[in-house]
């Protein structure tokens, strides 16, 4: 049976972040534990009066090559694998003069810093730690004997329990913590394997692996009884990942999400040539439009459809201003996530205690590479981000009509939206506004009369009588396979078509189009979203 506490004699310290390492050492060394570091570490304890023996003493080895050989040495990892009371483990520690290390202070070489500014190839290779994943890993073997800490916020508690154990660790800390430096070695090494395939231009590794930092445990997942966390995977795209939250209550689960698919769509519109509003239920935008400002562009996005709009998530290209904010907290609102905020429209949103504000420092590239993640039984799915833009097609004009500057203006907005629609996705879109959005629905047919019927109700409850959709265009996330889905939209009321095109009776759809009057337009490129 394991030992419950086990007496700290000997730390082994190595830490690249030294947020608070000399208070942590000073109370180990009132504990009358002997301290053994390395390089940078062992000189900032010295310059602080700590007595610390360099792990070459230990080791009766220099370190050597840049450091990249120090502590690879039987002295430590004997010292941190040898069971205690193992017989042949203690009889192998004293023929070969092995001490035992009772805690592994380590946090690894910061290469995921160094990737996170961009530092050429070779400085990240440099920032590959090799001893640290070791020594933490022999250490979290040996957990029943060996305590390990990885990162800082561990101190503070670690300090506690040696206060009320006289100078020991107890079991379940050391396997809590030792939960944690397996998890930090898969992360980090997951970090520098996906880094790697992506300099070799390795799509679909065989292999591939990712990991995360617990931003924070939800209270629970899509549903109350599902148990759910946060997790950060350290990536700086602009996002409710790396947002500040101003103020407001947590975030839950579906907020998170759908946060995260607001701001993704409002990042197809630059903010130096239009401002946008993106107003998302359930993932899906019910509503997006472009403005001269913040505000113009919110109430053409409500009218979309005001009543989906209510309990929904807010998304601005622009820093909110007083007049958006104004506005926006007329109807009961989940987040509004922003680059910036000036403080008057701070002070607004102040005034709705639930109310999140998130402000991210920026807006995320459409164009920008990265990977998406989705869990199936058994595995998962790995693909590139979707950085296709309707700006970078080449558009292709297949009907006998062509579409007006205004209408082809229109289309494109369209097409920028349609991309961030569950599929199946039919948008109609006027005057750079959706009009009616037609999300899910497993026939495109069904997509197309949803558009249409939210067109009308928008329109009833504007108190106009002819429906929305009545001269607007309409974007196709995928080919109509049919003419009937673009027929739906013809009936409407629509002008022209945006659709990638590539069905077996692109002939029929498109002599039905040229039938109704329609300009239509593929543009080669399908965006699916599922």
């Amino acid at each position: 049976m394991p030992v419950d506490l086990r007496h700290v004699s000997r730390a082994l310290i190595s830490v690249s972040d030294k947020t608070g390492l000399v208070e942590f050492a000073r109370v180990l060394a009132t504990h009358g534990v002997e301290l053994v570091s390395t390089g940078g570490t062992r000189k900032a304890l010295a310059e602080a009066g700590l007595a610390v023996r360099d792990v070459a003493d230990l080791t009766q080895f220099p370190e050597m090559m840049d450091g990249r050989l120090k502590t690879l040495h039987p002295k430590v990892h004997g010292g941190l694998l040898a069971i205690r009371e193992n017989p042949e483990h203690e009889a192998a520690m004293l023929a070969h003069d092995i001490r035992p290390i009772d805690l592994l202070v380590v946090n690894l070489y910061p290469f995921e810093a160094a990737l996170a500014k961009g530092a050429p190839f070779e400085e990240c290779v440099e920032n590959i730690d090799i001893g640290g994943p070791a020594m933490i890993r022999a250490a979290s073997k040996n957990h029943d004997d060996v305590a390990v800490v990885v990162d800082p916020d561990d101190y503070a508690a670690l300090i506690e329990e040696l206060a009320a154990t006289n100078g020991a660790t107890r079991l379940a800390t050391r396997r809590r913590l030792a939960q944690k430096a397996f998890a930090r070695t898969a992360a980090y090494d997951a970090a520098i394997s996906n880094w790697l395939a992506q300099q070799i231009g390795e799509a679909s590794p065989p292999l591939r692996a990712f990991g995360g930092r617990l931003a924070e445990p939800m209270r629970y997942g899509e549903n109350p009884h599902q148990s759910a966390g946060f997790y950060l995977t350290g990536e700086k795209r602009p996002g409710v990942a790396t947002a500040r939250q101003i103020q407001g209550k947590q975030l839950s689960y579906n907020n998170v999400n759908d946060t995260d698919a607001a701001f993704e769509c409002v990042a197809e519109f630059d903010p130096a040539r239009t401002a946008a509003v993106v107003i998302v239920k359930h993932a899906n935008p019910c509503g997006v439009a472009e403005g001269a400002t913040l505000v113009e562009a919110y109430a053409k996005a409500l009218r979309c459809d005001p009543v989906s709009a209510f309990g929904g998530i807010v998304a601005l290209n622009r820093k909110l201003d007083a007049d958006a904010a104004r506005e926006i907290v007329k109807i009961f609102t989940e987040v509004i996530i922003a680059p910036d905020a000036d403080e008057e429209s701070i002070a607004i949103i102040g005034s709705k205690k639930n109310l999140r504000l998130l402000l991210t420092g920026g807006v995320p590239d459409a164009r920008a590479a990265g990977m998406t993640y989705r869990s199936v039984s058994g595995g998962f799915l790995a693909q590139s981000r979707d950085r296709a833009v309707v700006d970078e097609m080449n558009l292709q004009v297949v009907t006998k009509r062509q579409p007006t500057a205004e209408e082809l203006a229109d289309l494109k907005f369209a097409f920028r939206v349609v991309k961030h629609v569950k599929s199946n996705a039919i948008v109609y879109a006027k005057g750079a506004a959706t009009v009616g959005i037609g999300a899910g629905q497993m026939s495109r047919v069904d997509s197309s009369r949803t558009a249409a019927h939210k067109a009308q109700e928008a329109a009833r409850a504007a108190g106009l009588t002819t429906s929305l959709a009545k001269g607007a265009v309409v974007a196709s996330d995928a080919f109509f396979p049919f003419a009937d889905g673009l027929l739906a939209a013809a009936e409407a009321g629509v002008t022209a078509v945006i659709q990638p095109g590539g069905s077996m009776n692109d002939k029929d759809v498109i002599a039905a189009a040229d039938a109704q009057g329609l300009a239509m337009v593929f543009t080669g490129v399908r965006h699916f979203r599922h």
